[in-house]
């Protein structure tokens, strides 16, 4: 299964480009997600400072990913060219380029993240051209205007005749916030809305991408300006996940909330794609042993999580994205990644393969009840960090 995985995603989903730069598509979608193609090669990093070919792959798609950020940084996926695929219809700033321009904070980090492992991973630097020191301040740009999303954002979005989840209510500027030092986003990496504009694990994701832009400005660069300029915004989003992210619960302690809007309200919850919360020491934001993750960590993988479901052939984290009572391949990988019990991780790979439906792939989500009824038969995110689990079992694991 594992070998499976790793060779579909290189064979289906990777295409080298003309210019130089990679192209990688989702799976079952024939477009780009900036979050998505990052996590999809990251198990290949592994190979990237043996094979000059793997790291030229991953440092084009770094390069590509960059570009599409200058196009807008606002849009989360994107067409191989100017072809108008996509949902054109939809209420805001769209161009020929752009395959779905909802905002997620995430979309914006995954590019830098990738960027620093595989410079970490394999010394290849080419991907920190001039193209990326300018997406870098344009990231920081947008990071900074969504501090103060009420006052200084013109971003808004919305699509009609859609699922609520899909659309931003006040006429697409999305639920009303309060500043924090946090930044906004209107979406979640599931590409469903925010029910608060601050979405604590992908706040969290930004620090850490932050503290990656730095040593990248100071190292690469030599730029001083730039690395203080990533630090100052990392200390007051950091700062503002501190004073406004965490919510004390009576049974479980101070856990991380899922959401909030600076206004007093709270989501308590955690979704299946990453960032999550689950994610957060693998992310690098905080270590396992944090009292904090640790109480979030119990309270996430209870029913009192509302995305947290038990059945008859497993129990998991899932999203509100699929449909209710289904458990996330991505979810059960991550639970696996985060803990420390090597048999926790065995029992995990074991779950995850017995309800594959004798397909040899993972899927989006599966019913706890039977793994036979899945939504996306090629998903190849899925896929790659099942791989990561199997590699991170086995005592393979991706340099920080």
């Amino acid at each position: 299964m594992f070998e499976d995985c790793l060779i579909n995603t290189i064979g289906t989903t990777i295409s080298q480009q003309a210019d130089g730069t990679t192209f990688v598509i989702t799976g079952d979608i024939p477009a780009m997600w900036l979050r998505d193609s990052a996590a999809q090669v990251r198990p290949y990093l592994l190979l990237a400072g043996e094979d000059p070919n793997m790291a030229a792959m991953i440092a084009g798609l770094v390069q590509r990913q960059m570009k599409y950020i200058l196009l807008d940084p606002y849009a989360n996926a994107f067409n191989e060219e100017a072809n108008g695929q996509g949902h054109q219809s939809d209420l805001t700033s769209m161009s020929p380029w752009i395959w779905e321009r909802k905002y997620e904070i995430d979309s914006l980090a995954y590019p830098i993240q990738l960027s620093y492992l595989l410079w970490k991973n394999s010394g290849c630097v080419t991907q920190f051209d001039e193209t990326f020191r300018k997406a870098a301040h344009e990231i920081m740009k947008v990071w900074r205007v969504e501090q103060q999303h009420e006052t200084e954002s013109a971003y808004t979005f919305q699509r009609l005749d859609a699922p609520v989840t899909d659309t931003l209510a006040r006429e697409g500027k999305g639920s009303e916030t309060a500043s924090t030092g946090m930044t906004w986003s209107g979406f979640r990496p599931s590409d469903d809305n925010c029910k608060y504009g601050y979405l604590i694990p992908s706040n969290m994701f930004a620090v850490v991408v932050l503290s990656y832009l730095e040593e990248i400005a100071n190292e690469i660069y030599g730029d001083r300006q730039l690395a203080a300029a990533a630090r100052q915004l990392g200390d007051e989003i950091n700062q503002g996940i501190q004073e406004h992210g965490i919510y004390n619960h009576p049974v479980y302690g101070r856990i991380y909330a899922y959401e909030t809007d600076g206004l007093g309200n709270y989501n308590l919850m955690d979704d299946a794609n990453v960032p999550s919360l689950l994610s957060l020491p693998y992310l690098g934001y905080t270590d396992g042993d944090d009292e904090v993750y640790s109480n979030t960590r119990r309270f996430i993988l209870s029913e009192n999580n509302p995305y947290y479901y038990k059945g008859q052939v497993a129990e998991g984290i899932g999203s509100p994205h699929t449909p209710e009572g289904y458990i996330w391949h991505i979810a059960l990988s991550m639970q696996g990644l985060t803990s420390p019990e090597r048999s926790e991780k065995a029992r995990l790979l074991q779950l995850i393969q017995d309800t594959d439906a004798d397909t040899g792939f993972t899927h989006e989500g599966f019913s706890a009840d039977d793994a036979s009824a899945f939504t996306r038969p090629w998903f190849s995110w899925s896929n790659m960090l099942f791989c990561e689990l199997i590699m991170d079992y086995c005592g393979f694991r991706v340099l920080k």
